[in-house]
């Protein structure tokens, strides 16, 4: 058997390993509702800077406005985010990840 079809019949069987299905679940159910969060956070931004110019340029003190604090609130969730996953990761994913590597490492040796 060539390496290039151990390596295709080892990918298959991982993919069926139910396992691996659990760990693609709980990604996609972190990572689809913060992408929508985010992304609807973004355009309401985009959306006020557009459209709502008289509330983005409400000063709030000195010559600081609605619009610059929004602004620097977007890389504040940006960051968040992140440090989010990456907690999320370590505690749900990262287990069960290394878990089936370490599987499967033991069988391609």
């Amino acid at each position: 058997m060539t390496a290039r079809q151990h390596d295709s019949s080892v990918y298959e069987e991982i993919q069926t390993d139910e396992r691996f299905q659990e760990l693609k679940r709980r990604f996609r159910a972190w990572a689809f509702p913060m992408t929508a969060a985010f992304l609807a956070w973004y355009l309401l931004y985009v959306v006020l800077s557009a459209w709502g110019r008289d509330f983005m340029g409400t000063k709030l003190f000195g010559n600081i406005n609605v619009a610059l604090i929004f602004g620097l609130l977007q890389f504040v969730s940006t960051f968040g985010i992140a440090w989010a996953y990456s907690r999320f990761a370590e505690k749900k994913l990262d287990p069960l990840a290394d878990e089936i590597r370490h599987e499967v490492e033991g069988k391609t040796e």
